[in-house]
C-alpha cells in the first residue's frame, strides 16, 4: 500500500511506494526537487518533514546533527513509514518529453591537461535535445551501469555534447573506457538530468565557486548568459591545486575582458610566489569569504569535490549569512566519496 506525500503550502501529492525514497516517488509522479549526488553526499535535497515518519540511514556527510534533529532529512535517502507532509527547497513539473536516449558519435578528444579530457559529441543529423545550461547527462556503459558528466556546451549547441572528464585513480569510465575510445565510436547517453542552473526569478549578483571539471556545467550556464545578454553581476570563482588544473584558464580571462558584468578569480592551493604564481591561493570558498563579508543578497552556484561544496555551504550560511535556499550545487561524487566513512 502506497504512502501520499503532499507538499505544503500547495496542492501537490503523490504517492510513494513503501521502500522508495521521497526523491524517487516525486520523480516518479513527474515532479522536480533540487538533488545532485543522490548518495547522501552533497546535502542539496535537504528538506523539512512537516509530519509523519521516515527511516534514514543514520551517518550522511550531506546533513548534520543539529539538522536532523530540527527535522531536517535528505530526500534522496529518506522513505516514509507513514503519510507524509514535506517541505522541499524547490519542487516544479518535469516536460515527460524533455528527456532523450541517443546514441552519439565522438568527434573530438581533447587532452588540455594531464588528468582532465575534454570529450566532444555529437548526436545524429536532425537530432536536437533541449537542455537547461548547467544540466548533465548519463553515459550507459555496457553492462547497464550509468556515469554522469555535465554538459560543458550552452543549450544553444543543441546537436551535441561537450564533456570534461576528469582521470579518477580507479575510476571505471575514466580508466578503463575512456583510452579505449576515439573519434568516430559512439556513446549512448540520455539527457538532460540536473537541476543545476541559473534561477531567472532572481537577479541577485551571481557568484558561481568550482572546483576541477566542476568548471563544466558553470561554463554552459555563464555562455548561455553572455549569448542572452543577461547583465547580471556574476564572479567565477575557480579553485584548482595547480596551474595547469586550470585548464580553459585563457577562456575564463577573455570573458572578463569582454563581458562587463563578469569578474573571474582563479585561486591555487598548492602553488604560490614561489612557484611564480601570484594570484590568489588558499581553498576557492575561503577567497569568496575574504573578498565578501556578507553574502546576504546574492545567488551562489558551486560545483566540484563533495568536500568543497560541504564547506562551501556550511561556512557561507553560518559565517556569511546566505540563506539556504540561495545556495545551489552540484556534486562530483565519485564511490569512494559514497563508501568514505563519516568523520
Amino acid at each position: 500500500m502506497a504512502y501520499t506525500i503532499r507538499v505544503t503550502d500547495s496542492d501537490i501529492a503523490f504517492p510513494c511506494a513503501p521502500g522508495t525514497t521521497i526523491l524517487d516517488a516525486a520523480q516518479n509522479a513527474g515532479y522536480a526537487m533540487p538533488y545532485s549526488c543522490r548518495n547522501g553526499v552533497c546535502g542539496n535535497c535537504k528538506g523539512w518533514i512537516q509530519t509523519g515518519q521516515i527511516d534514514v540511514p543514520r551517518a550522511l556527510d550531506g546533513i548534520s546533527d543539529e539538522e536532523r534533529a530540527g527535522g531536517y532529512t535528505l530526500f534522496c535517502q529518506a522513505k516514509p513509514r507513514s503519510d507524509l507532509e514535506i517541505a522541499p527547497r524547490e519542487i516544479q513539473r518535469i516536460d515527460p518529453n524533455a528527456r532523450k536516449l541517443v546514441s552519439a558519435k565522438i568527434y573530438r578528444i581533447e587532452r588540455p591537461a594531464d588528468d582532465v579530457a575534454l570529450l566532444q559529441l555529437r548526436f545524429p543529423a536532425g537530432t536536437r535535445v533541449k537542455f537547461k545550461a548547467g544540466q548533465y547527462l548519463q553515459v550507459l556503459l555496457e553492462d547497464g551501469e550509468r556515469r554522469c558528466f555535465s554538459m560543458a556546451n550552452p543549450p544553444q549547441q543543441s546537436d551535441g555534447a561537450h564533456l570534461h572528464i576528469r582521470v579518477v585513480p580507479g575510476g571505471r569510465f575514466s580508466e578503463r573506457v575512456l583510452p579505449g575510445l576515439a573519434a568516430g565510436m559512439t556513446l549512448r547517453v540520455e539527457l538532460p538530468y540536473g537541476d543545476f542552473f541559473l534561477r531567472e526569478t532572481s537577479d541577485k549578483p551571481a557568484i558561481f565557486v568550482a572546483s576541477g571539471t566542476g568548471f563544466a556545467p558553470i561554463k554552459s550556464i555563464l555562455e548561455d548568459a553572455f549569448r542572452r545578454g543577461v547583465k547580471r553581476q556574476m564572479t567565477l570563482y575557480w579553485g584548482a591545486r595547480k596551474r595547469t588544473d586550470l585548464y580553459l584558464m585563457p577562456l575564463a580571462e577573455k570573458w572578463a575582458v569582454q563581458q562587463p558584468t563578469f569578474r573571474f578569480v582563479p585561486v591555487l592551493s598548492e602553488e604560490g610566489p614561489a612557484n611564480g604564481w601570484m594570484g590568489r591561493t588558499g581553498f576557492v570558498h575561503r577567497a569568496v569569504m575574504e573578498d565578501f563579508p556578507t553574502l546576504r543578497g546574492h545567488a551562489v552556484y558551486a560545483c566540484g569535490v563533495p568536500a568543497m561544496i560541504n564547506a562551501a555551504r556550511r561556512d557561507f550560511e553560518r559565517k556569511r549569512a546566505l540563506p539556504p535556499e540561495d545556495f545551489h550545487c552540484d556534486a562530483f561524487v565519485t564511490p569512494a566519496d559514497v563508501v568514505k566513512p563519516r568523520s
